[in-house]
C-alpha cells in the first residue's frame, strides 16, 4: 500500500513588534563569474602579475591562474559557475581553445599577445573568443563590459498580465519573485541598520570569499553609508548583491541589507535633488539585455500588464550602448536580445532613481539607477530591422497612484503581516526557507521580554518543527505557547483555538487519533461562539477535522467535512490561494482511498496548479503534490508516469528537509510502491527498507505509517519467495493497525488479505479463507460496493473455496495437482491489491 501525503497546516499568528539587531545564518553566497588566466610564464610575485590581478579583481571576485592547458579544463571542469571568462596568452590559447570552446559556462576567451597579427587568422574559426589584444586595459575594458553584460542578462523580471489584475481573487497568480521582492525591500528598508551590520557583512565575506580579500580590506576601511552608489558601481559588490536577489537567497539579502537600505537612501537624496534639473517633463532612458526565449514568451502576453525588475536596475540615456547589449545578447541561441524604451515621468516618486555620473567611478556611462523592485507598464513589443532575436520594448513608469498596483502590494502585505524581523519570519516561512526562519525565531525568542510574543514565537518554532517532521518538539513548542496563552489569555480567546489546532494537527500527523479530535472540538468550540459561521478559522478546523476522518477510514465523514472547509474558502480566498491547494490535496486523498482515481488525479492536479502559481519551485508543498500524483499513477497501473513523479517529489525533499524526515519515507514508500508493481522486486525492497529505517527513528513505534511500510516490505518478501520474513513483517503491520485503528479500517482487511495470500503459499487453505473472509467484512462496512478491493477479495475467496474442494476431493492425481497450480497462479494474478 501507498502512502499518500496531506498538509495538515497549523495556522500562524503575526504580531508587530520593534526591531532589532539579528545575528546572521552563514553560508557561501552564490558566485556567477570566475577568470582564469592561463599563461606558462606568469607568476604571482611579478609586480606586472599583480597589476594585472588588482584590475581584474576589481571587476570579478574569482581570479585563477593556470600555467598550463590541463590545469584550466580541470578548474572548469570543478567549479560550478554560471559564467566563466578566459585570457590565455597567444601559444597556450591555440593549443587550449579546441578543447574547450564547447563548455556550456564559457562565455568569452580573450588572447593576449603583442603580436596581433599572427594569432588574428586562427581566431576568427571559434566564436568565443573576443579578439586579440596587445595589453591588459583591453581586456579588461572588455570583460568589464561583458560582467556586466552577465548581470543584466540574468536579471530577475515578474510579469503580471491584464486578466491577472482584474479580480484580487486573481492577485495568487502573480510569480513569487514579484510578491518576495517586494516585501523584503518593504522589511529591510523599514529596519535599523547599525556598524554592527557592516562588520558581519565583512566577516561573512572573509569567511566565505565572497570578495576578493583586497577589496575587503578596501570596503573595511572606506565604506560609509554616502559611499553605496561607489561601491556599487566598482565593485563585484553589485554582481553579489543581485545575484542574491534574483535567486530569493535569503541568507545573502539579510547579510547585505544595510548596503541595500543605505543604496536606496542615497539614491532617493539624489532624487531630491536632481528632480528640479528634469523640468517635470517625462524622458527616456534605455536598458540593453538579453531574456530568456521563455520570459520573452511571457513578456509578449504581458501588453497592458506589469513588468517588475526585481533588483536595483542599471539603464543609460544613451541608446546605442544599451543596443550593443541587445545586440550581444541576440547572438545567443537561448535568448532574445531586448532594448527597453523608458518612459519616466520625473514626478513620480513609486520608485525613487538618480543619475550616479557624478557618485560612480565610471563617469562615461550616463547611468541612471533605479532602486530596486520598479514596475513598469508594458506597452509596445516590436521586433527591430527583421532580425529575429531582436526587439524593442515600450516601458512605462507606473504611479503610487496606479489602482491596479496598489490593490496588488496591499494584498501582498496583508498576506505577509506582522512588521520588522516578524515579517521577516513569517516571509522565510512562507517561501520555504525554514531553516533561517527556525534561527531567526530562536533569536528572537532569546531577545524578547514580552509574554504575548514568547507565545507567538513558541507557535512559529511548533509550526517549524511540524514541516520538519520532528512532531515532538512541536507537540512541546505548541503547549509551551499554550501555557502562556491559558495564563494570560480569556478562555474563549482565539488565539487559543489556534493552538488547539496546532496540537490537534501534530496529533493526527503522529498517527494518535484518538487525541487529535479532542483539540480540534475545543478549538472548533471557541471559535463558533466567536466568529462568524463563514469566517476562514472554521475552514482551517473543518479541513484538519476531514483529515482525522479520513486517517481513520471514515471516508464520507472526512468528504462532508472538506465540503463544509470548501464552502468558506471558495467563497473568502483567491482562486488560487494555497489554502485551496491543501483542501484539493485532502479530498484528492479521500477519493484515492475510495479508488475513484480519476476524481483523486482531478483534485491532487488541482492542488498542483496553485502551488505552481503561488510557492517557490523547490517547495516542499510543490513535493507532497507531486508524490500524490505519482501515488494515484501507481493505483492506475501507469507506473512510468508514477516514478517520474515520485522523483519530482525526492528531487525537492532531498534539497529542503532533514535526512530523516517522515516525508521522505513516505517518498522512498511510494516508489518502492511502483518498482513493487513492475516486478522489480530487489529494488522495491531497497526503498521500502530506508522508509523503514527513517520510521523507527522518527515516528512512535505504533504509527500507521510504519504499518504501511512494514506492509510492503511483506508483501515484495512474499513475491521474493521469502515466506517467513514476509509473514514477520506483516503481523507487525497487524500488530500495530489493530491497536491504532478503528475495527473496521481498510488498512485491517489489507491485514488479513495479505495474511491470507501467506496461509495459501503456505497450503493452509482453511486459515486463508478465514482471513480473506474478515477482510470483506471490513471492506464491505468501509468501502463503495463498486471499489476495486472488494472485488479482488471476493475473487480471491472464490478460489480458494475451490481449491480446498479440489484439495479434499480428488487426492493427489496429476490432474488436481495441475488445476491447484492453475489455481495458484490466477489468485496471484488477482491480487494486485497489496
Amino acid at each position: 500500500m501507498s502512502e499518500s501525503k496531506s498538509n495538515q497546516n497549523a495556522t500562524t499568528l503575526s504580531k508587530s513588534t520593534a526591531s532589532s539587531n539579528i545575528r546572521q545564518p552563514q553560508q557561501r553566497m552564490a558566485q556567477s563569474c570566475l577568470v582564469l588566466c592561463v599563461d606558462t610564464g606568469i607568476k604571482q610575485t611579478n609586480q606586472d602579475c599583480f597589476d594585472t590581478l588588482f584590475q581584474l579583481k576589481n571587476m570579478v571576485d574569482d581570479v585563477n591562474l593556470c600555467t598550463t592547458p590541463d590545469q584550466c579544463i580541470q578548474i572548469l571542469n570543478q567549479v560550478d559557475y554560471e559564467r566563466a571568462f578566459i585570457i590565455a596568452s597567444g601559444s597556450l590559447g591555440e593549443h587550449l581553445v579546441p578543447k574547450i570552446h564547447g563548455m556550456s559556462q564559457l562565455d568569452a576567451i580573450y588572447i593576449l599577445h603583442d603580436n596581433k597579427c599572427r594569432y588574428e587568422g586562427w581566431t576568427q574559426n571559434w566564436t568565443k573568443i573576443k579578439g586579440v589584444h596587445t595589453n591588459i586595459n583591453e581586456i579588461c575594458e572588455a570583460l568589464q563590459l561583458a560582467v556586466k553584460e552577465c548581470d543584466q542578462d540574468s536579471t530577475a523580471v515578474s510579469f503580471l498580465t491584464v486578466p491577472k489584475m482584474a479580480s484580487t481573487k486573481n492577485l495568487n497568480e502573480l510569480e513569487p519573485t514579484f510578491m518576495y521582492t517586494q516585501v523584503f525591500k518593504e522589511i529591510l528598508l523599514d529596519m535599523q541598520h547599525d556598524e554592527q551590520a557592516i562588520r558581519q557583512f565583512i566577516a561573512y565575506c572573509r569567511n566565505n570569499n565572497s570578495l576578493s580579500p583586497i577589496n575587503i580590506d578596501r570596503f573595511e576601511k572606506k565604506y560609509h553609508a554616502q559611499s553605496a552608489i561607489w561601491w556599487y558601481s566598482s565593485c563585484n559588490i553589485y554582481f553579489m548583491l543581485n545575484n542574491a536577489l534574483r535567486t530569493l537567497d535569503a541568507d545573502a539579502i539579510i547579510t547585505m541589507g544595510f548596503f541595500m537600505s543605505h543604496l536606496h537612501q542615497q539614491i532617493q537624496q539624489l532624487y531630491e535633488q536632481q528632480v528640479n534639473s528634469y523640468g517635470r517633463k517625462p524622458f527616456i532612458v534605455y536598458r540593453g539585455q538579453g531574456l530568456l526565449k521563455s520570459d520573452f514568451e511571457k513578456l509578449q502576453k504581458t501588453k497592458g500588464g506589469l513588468m517588475s525588475f526585481n533588483n536595483f536596475l542599471s539603464t543609460s540615456k544613451d541608446k546605442q550602448v544599451s543596443l550593443q547589449f541587445a545586440r550581444r545578447a541576440s547572438r545567443k541561441p537561448d535568448m532574445v536580445g531586448i532594448i527597453f524604451i523608458m518612459s519616466i515621468d520625473p514626478c513620480l516618486k513609486s520608485t525613487p532613481f538618480a543619475s550616479i555620473k557624478e557618485k560612480s567611478p565610471y563617469k562615461k556611462q550616463e547611468e541612471i539607477l533605479f532602486s530596486m523592485h520598479t514596475v513598469f507598464r508594458v506597452g509596445a513589443v516590436k521586433q527591430i530591422n527583421n532580425e529575429n532575436q531582436l526587439y524593442q520594448v515600450e516601458l512605462q513608469l507606473t504611479s503610487d497612484d496606479d489602482q491596479q498596483l496598489r490593490l496588488l502590494t496591499n494584498r501582498i502585505r496583508e498576506e505577509v503581516g506582522g512588521t520588522g524581523w516578524q515579517r521577516l519570519g513569517s516571509l522565510l516561512l512562507k517561501i520555504g526557507q525554514i531553516n533561517k526562519a527556525e534561527e531567526l525565531y530562536n533569536i528572537l525568542l532569546e531577545q524578547t521580554s514580552d509574554e504575548s510574543e514568547k507565545a507567538l514565537y513558541y507557535n512559529q518554532l511548533g509550526y517549524i518543527k511540524d514541516d520538519q517532521g520532528d512532531y515532538e518538539k512541536a507537540i512541546c513548542y505548541f503547549e509551551q505557547g499554550l501555557e502562556i496563552q491559558q495564563r494570560t489569555l480569556p478562555s474563549n480567546h482565539s488565539e487559543l483555538a489556534n493552538s488547539y489546532n496546532n496540537i490537534g494537527s501534530v496529533y493526527n500527523k503522529m498517527g494518535e487519533y484518538s487525541k487529535a479530535p479532542l483539540y480540534y472540538e475545543r478549538a472548533l468550540e471557541i471559535l463558533k461562539k466567536a466568529l462568524p459561521s463563514n469566517h476562514l478559522l472554521l475552514a482551517i478546523l473543518y479541513n484538519n477535522i476531514g483529515s482525522v476522518h479520513n486517517s481513520m477510514g471514515e471516508y464520507s465523514k472526512a468528504l462532508s467535512y472538506y465540503e463544509k472547509a470548501l464552502e468558506i474558502w471558495g467563497k473568502s480566498l483567491p482562486s488560487n490561494h494555497p489554502s485551496l491547494a491543501t483542501l484539493h490535496n485532502s479530498i484528492g486523498n479521500v477519493y484515492n482511498h475510495m479508488g475513484e482515481y480519476l476524481k483523486a488525479l482531478s483534485s491532487y492536479e488541482k492542488a498542483l496548479d496553485i502551488r505552481q502559481k503561488s510557492l517557490s519551485s523547490n517547495h516542499t508543498d510543490l513535493a507532497t503534490s507531486y508524490g500524490n500524483i505519482g501515488l494515484v499513477y501507481c493505483n492506475m497501473g501507469k507506473y512510468s508516469k508514477a516514478l517520474s513523479f515520485n522523483e519530482k517529489a525526492l528531487d525537492i525533499q532531498q534539497k529542503n528537509l532533514p535526512s530523516n524526515h517522515p516525508d521522505l519515507a513516505s517518498t522512498y514508500n511510494n516508489i518502492g510502491m511502483v518498482h513493487h508493481n513492475m516486478e522489480e522486486c530487489s529494488k522495491a525492497l531497497s526503498f521500502y527498507e530506508k522508509a523503514v529505517k527513517i520510521q523507527q527513528r522518527t515516528l512512535p513505534s505504533n504509527h500507521p505509517h510504519l504499518a504501511t511500510t512494514y506492509n510492503n516490505i511483506g508483501s515484495v518478501c512474499d513475491k521474493m519467495g521469502e515466506y517467513s520474513k514476509a509473514l514477520s513483517s506483516h503481523e507487525k503491520a497487524h500488530e500495530i493497525r489493530q491497536k491504532t485503528l478503528p475495527s473496521n479500517h481498510p488498512d485491517l482487511a489489507q491485514s488479513y488479505n495479505n495474511i491470507a495470500k501467506l496461509n495459501y503459499n503456505m497450503k493452509d487453505y482453511s486459515k486463508a479463507l478465514s482471513c480473506f473472509e474478515r477482510a470483506l467484512d471490513i471492506l464491505r462496512s468501509a468501502l463503495p460496493p463498486s471499489h476495486p478491493h472488494i472485488k479482488s477479495v471476493k475473487e480471491s475467496i472464490e478460489i480458494v473455496k475451490k481449491t480446498i474442494k479440489i484439495s479434499c476431493g480428488a487426492g493427489h492425481s496429476n490432474n488436481t495437482i495441475i488445476i491447484v497450480l492453475f489455481c495458484f497462479f490466477l489468485l496471484v494474478l488477482m491480487w494486485m491489491y497489496v
